[in-house]
């Protein structure tokens, strides 16, 4: 991620872009193929949650604690009433690093949900991939090897 990003952004975003594919990978990595699976849907539905709340709010106002205070409290409710309590944290969690890297890089800081929104789906599709792949081996090599 930091390699692809490093011709669109200065370097601040390409390293955060990096470390939140890395978030999204560890999230998604989970015991069974349908928990990474489970999980990588619900980080993609927090994401996309806080992505548009803070697309929308960025494009019309800049950074202000008080608007990222607002933004959290109205991506606990959107989250709860779509019947997801389990992922109002990642909601929160996802908000409040859009909002403040948004606060750090005030010029152009509505691209800050679609960078991140790309870093959670690169970070989700590796994470799932590998856990499949990772089991896929782990079976071939020594579950169907013993007697």
């Amino acid at each position: 991620m930091t390699h692809t990003l490093s011709r669109f952004v200065d370097q601040s975003s390409d390293f955060l872009g990096g470390m939140w594919a890395v978030v999204a990978t560890v999230f998604v990595f989970r015991e069974t193929h349908l928990q990474s699976l489970s999980a990588g849907i619900a980080r993609l539905i927090a994401t996309c949650v806080s992505f548009a709340l803070c697309l929308l709010y960025l494009l019309l106002f800049p950074f202000t604690p008080v608007g990222m205070a607002a933004l959290i409290a109205i991506g606990t409710v959107v989250i709860a009433l779509l019947g997801r309590r389990d992922d109002i944290v990642t909601v929160g969690i996802t908000t409040a690093v859009v909002m403040v890297v948004a606060a750090m890089s005030p010029v152009d800081a509505w691209q800050q949900p679609l960078l991140r929104l790309a870093d959670t789906m690169v970070g989700v599709a590796i994470g799932v991939a590998c856990k499949w792949f990772g089991s896929f081996l782990f079976h071939k090599f020594f579950v169907e090897q013993e007697p």
